[in-house]
């Protein structure tokens, strides 16, 4: 149900949620290579609905338009960062020499909101710390956290929007609450636990 590529010169993690019995998918955070993801997502003969974002960092919102226009797809980004597909400066990819400006979202995520592709649902969680509208999403499989939480560390707070008292609030009140046994994919990197995070995790002993 839950499929990773890592994408672009940051690596970052490219998630494809898919529901078996009714082929309906969301993609989250396309940060780059649409030709490739599109491959992706064309091999496993699925219909892209959502494509939600995380954050608005340029490494996770690279190739939002042209999938977009591609399968039709709805945008969603929390209220917070949704300025950031618009702007090269606030999704700080003019700090490379270049300039990501897409299309506003389609929709604004919320916290709690509920979001059904096919039989699945995603759960909206608001994770503010490394930006300001920085969501998670948790499915049935796991929890696909973004540049919130990650194997044996933590987003980066030093960005514009970000604050590591608010990260670390939002990472103990709001994930390590959930089972333990909880599957964690993150922005960047190999998967986890709950657990082992809670455990081992030095920014959360």
């Amino acid at each position: 149900m839950i499929e990773c590529r890592a994408v672009g010169a940051m690596g970052a993690n490219c998630y494809l949620v898919s529901c078996p019995e009714t082929k309906k998918a969301a993609l989250i955070d396309p940060g780059a290579n649409g030709p490739g993801i599109q491959e992706w997502v064309d091999e496993r003969g699925v219909q892209v609905e959502y494509i939600l974002l995380t954050h608005g960092h340029f490494d996770h919102i690279g190739a939002v338009d042209k999938l977009r226009e591609l399968y039709q797809a709805k945008v969603g980004i929390h209220k917070e960062d949704a300025v950031m597909l618009t702007s090269g400066a606030h999704n700080l990819s003019r700090m490379l020499g270049r300039s990501y400006e897409f299309k506003p979202a389609d929709f604004l995520l919320e916290d709690g909101q509920i979001l059904q592709v096919g039989n699945l649902n995603l759960t909206v969680i608001a994770t503010p710390g490394h930006t300001l509208g920085g969501v998670c999403f948790l499915t049935s499989e796991g929890l696909l956290s973004g540049d919130t939480l990650f194997d044996g560390s933590i987003g980066r707070t030093d960005f514009p929007g970000g604050s590591y008292d608010e990260l670390i609030k939002s990472v103990v009140k709001k994930l390590l609450v959930l089972p333990e046994d909880t599957k964690v994919y993150p922005g960047h990197g190999p998967e986890t636990t709950i657990g082992r995070e809670k455990r081992e995790n030095p920014f959360l002993q």
